[in-house]
């Protein structure tokens, strides 16, 4: 069988990228109680860090690279507010794809690594906040590439996230029992849905952190070094 000419081979290897990357992320996180009994949490956090970061970074520079690969579904580049639309929704997606910046320390093993079962802040809009905001960021770059590389990247980070929302419930099933199933009863996945119900009520005051001021930071770096990312990973044949 021949594969029409725009389905170029960056199509399937990124594919296979993010399959790699789920399995040493997912299969890091499911590995995480039974590695801290045995090496614990700080060396663990560094070994998942060593994996996991190359291979981010990996399929980064080979998206930035491919981005246009494949078939030009739309262009709306020309259109004066989509570019700014994009930007907005690139902004909140980091703010619900980092919420993790509240333990920075831990992230970085210099304090003690630990499981948290959060009902606070942006918890309380969704419980898988990062699954969320791969979403917003997925349908911002799609819309601005408009290419079938694009497109699947998108559709690999959304169903990598949709196990992650299944994985992640029942590692904290497993960890919290009655705690979390408490918890899963007063939030919920899809945005503002325990809100809007009733179960859930927001408190803005928990919003108020030096985390998102970090984030905020961290958007105007990535806007001012966007241009400079593109030219250097541009110098990487991939």
């Amino acid at each position: 069988m021949m594969l029409p000419p725009w389905l170029t081979p960056s199509h399937f290897i990124m594919l296979g990228l993010q399959f790699g990357f789920a399995i040493a992320h997912s299969g890091g996180a499911a590995l995480r109680p039974w590695a801290e009994k045995y090496i614990g949490p700080r060396v663990y956090r560094i070994i998942f860090a060593l994996v996991s970061l190359p291979l981010a970074v990996t399929l980064i520079i080979y998206f930035f690279n491919h981005r246009y690969d494949g078939l030009q579904l739309w262009q709306v580049q020309s259109i004066p507010w989509i570019k700014p639309l994009v930007w907005v929704l690139s902004a909140i997606s980091f703010l619900f794809l980092y919420p993790a910046t509240f333990n920075l320390l831990e992230i970085a093993a210099i304090q003690k690594p630990q499981v948290h079962l959060y009902e606070t802040g942006i918890i309380r809009i969704t419980r898988h906040p990062q699954m969320v905001g791969q979403i917003i960021w997925c349908i911002a770059h799609t819309l601005w590439l408009g290419t079938t590389f694009t497109l699947v990247t998108s559709l690999g980070l959304i169903l990598h996230h949709a196990f992650g929302v299944w994985h992640g419930d029942r590692r904290l099933g497993r960890r919290y029992g009655e705690a979390f199933m408490a918890v899963k009863q007063r939030t919920s996945i899809i945005p503002f849905a325990a809100i809007l119900d009733g179960r859930q009520s927001l408190r803005w005051q928990e919003f108020l952190r030096p985390a998102y001021i970090g984030v905020a930071i961290f958007v105007l770096l990535l806007w001012w070094s966007h241009p400079l990312l593109l030219v250097a990973t541009s110098k990487v044949q991939w």
